[in-house]
């Protein structure tokens, strides 16, 4: 432990992420405090009784039921803390594109309201670690064989509906190559949330500093493993197919199947925020966190179907969601440099054990459908 910082204010703390770095900085001698307002969304209708998440740090942390765009709450939260890990935001892609006000409330807003008491009121606050997002590159980093390295804006509906999903770039005839994309690739947001997650980022890099307050900001790319909400049918594609699978139901894959993610285990996510609170080579710097290594979304599917051992049917749909991006890995050559950070559990393994604690779990409803619906009435499924 950082002989410094003893006391760590985790917002989202009773979330995916935030609990199980709680319960590792508890073990390593932490004293850790959470805000957390319960969202419904992630711990159902009565989260004090019944969410596993928050049922896992209770009565070992602080807990203050609040939100972010409280300031009160903010207040309470923030005295006597050494360091913030800023975790608290809404996390949904698809809906953040007709939920915007209460994506900028939350997720911009109550930064800046963080910020504000950072800049105006006495605190003992020595650093800052916020969750920012694979979100805020949109479409990843390409190799052009005409015009070297690109970066597609997002995809339109017009090749979408005639069933070309791949990514185009003006003046590319051939195909582009997908390549990892690095710290220093373009940050061009195709999702409202990547919009407030690069915002959240930009802020906290930039005010900080002004401060005298250490800012590490951490792109996390998706995210899984034991503990993560399967109450919430917005994020999570590793849960809402494995609820959809518990349930009897056939898995409908967007696309053609071909779409890629990098999947993070929670551990490996863990282990390297743990490095960018301890480590002085972290401050006032920004790090991919993934795995670095591309999965198909047909892939997951297969792979969940495999390890459940249920017969449900997989239906590539040829549908698709205005806002979501293609292709997206990292690269992880400056978090290796820097922190030393080397992600452990590969997919095959992360799947094992997230499908062992899923069969663990009450079966939750199938309310995906329902998610869709929301977009479709939008105009954003197609």
């Amino acid at each position: 432990m950082h002989r410094k910082l003893k006391n760590i204010l985790i917002t989202g703390g009773a979330g995916f992420i935030g609990s199980n770095l709680a319960l590792k900085l508890l073990k390593r001698g932490y004293k850790v405090t959470v805000l957390d307002s319960l969202s419904q969304q992630i711990h159902g209708d009565n989260p004090i009784l019944t969410s596993p998440l928050f049922q896992s740090i209770k009565d070992k942390v602080i807990f203050i039921e609040g939100t972010v765009t409280s300031k009160n709450d903010w207040e309470k939260a923030i005295h006597g803390q050494d360091v913030i890990v800023h975790f608290a935001a809404e996390t949904g892609t698809g809906q953040s594109m007709y939920e915007i006000q209460k994506y900028v409330d939350v997720n911009i807003n109550g930064t800046a309201i963080m910020l504000d008491i950072l800049a105006n009121h006495q605190h003992s606050i020595k650093k800052v670690v916020v969750a920012s997002s694979r979100s805020i590159y949109g479409e990843g980093k390409y190799k052009s064989v005409e015009n070297g390295i690109v970066y597609p804006k997002h995809r339109t509906a017009f090749y979408m509906d005639a069933g070309d999903y791949e990514v185009k770039y003006p003046g590319c005839k051939q195909a582009l190559e997908l390549i990892a994309t690095d710290e220093e690739s373009k940050i061009h947001p195709s999702s409202v949330y990547g919009i407030t997650k690069q915002n959240q980022e930009q802020m906290i890099m930039t005010v900080c500093p002004t401060l005298g307050i250490a800012p590490v900001a951490f792109r996390y790319q998706n995210v899984y493993g034991p503990g993560q909400s399967l109450k919430n049918p917005y994020t999570g594609i590793l849960s809402i197919f494995s609820t959809q699978i518990k349930n009897g139901n056939p898995i409908n894959v967007f696309e053609d199947g071909k779409e890629t993610r990098d999947f993070v285990y929670i551990d490996d996510v863990v282990s390297a925020t743990i490095l960018g609170i301890e480590k002085i080579e972290a401050n006032n710097d920004l790090f991919n966190v993934g795995s670095g290594v591309s999965t198909s979304v047909l892939a997951v599917a297969e792979e969940l179907v495999k390890n459940y051992k249920k017969n449900v049917p997989i239906n590539i749909t040829g549908n698709y969601r205005l806002g979501d991006i293609r292709h997206n890995f990292a690269d992880l050559t400056k978090i290796r440099k820097i922190l030393e950070f080397e992600p452990e559990i590969s997919f095959e393994q992360g799947i094992k054990k997230f499908t062992e604690w899923v069969n663990t779990q009450d079966v939750e409803n199938d309310n995906y459908a329902r998610s869709i619906e929301e977009m479709k009435s939008r105009g954003l499924y197609k």
